[in-house]
């Protein structure tokens, strides 16, 4: 289902975390579980995965992460600030340590001149109260691809803060 060298960051990353004795809770939109996905193929995963949010709607974001309704308002579902709410609210909600986050537009509709289709934020936080967001502008590439590409940056990101 994945490839190869993703289903490796994969493990590296459920190892790492493993060492740690971290466990790990996602927070998807537009990957709609796919990370969540990636990190369960790997047999023996039920000790660092706690548990997997598909928010796909402002509603769910709101229900399932309590991402407040003005910040949606504000800035739009897809933008740092709700990327940041998005992974402080997983961790709230999970018994885990740290959270992945993801919000984007992976088209080939939706985008505008302001958010292009292949915009997306991924945001990493621990329970320390760290957050880290990265923008990334993947371009009009095609769904699978922008969704893709946010699962490997999403597992590069939490690998690099464990």
């Amino acid at each position: 289902m994945f490839p190869a060298a993703l289903l490796a960051e994969a493990r590296d990353l459920l190892a790492a975390a493993r060492r740690a004795n971290a466990h790990i809770v996602t927070a998807e939109s537009c990957t709609g579980g796919l990370i969540a996905a990636l990190l369960t193929e790997i047999p023996g995963s039920s000790d660092v995965v706690e548990r997997g949010f598909v928010t796909y709607s402002n509603e769910a974001k709101q229900e399932l992460l309590g991402v407040p309704e003005k910040l949606l308002w504000t800035h739009g579902a897809v933008s740092e600030p709700v990327c940041r709410a998005m992974a402080q609210g997983a961790l709230r909600n999970a018994r885990a340590e740290f959270s992945v986050a993801v919000t984007g537009i992976a088209g080939p509709g939706g985008g505008s001149p302001e958010k292009p289709v292949g915009l997306v934020y991924i945001g990493a936080a621990n329970l320390a109260g760290h957050v880290i967001v990265q923008e990334h502008r993947f371009g009009d590439i095609g769904r699978d691809r922008v969704r893709l590409s946010t699962v490997e940056k999403a597992i590069e990101l939490l690998r690099g803060c464990l």
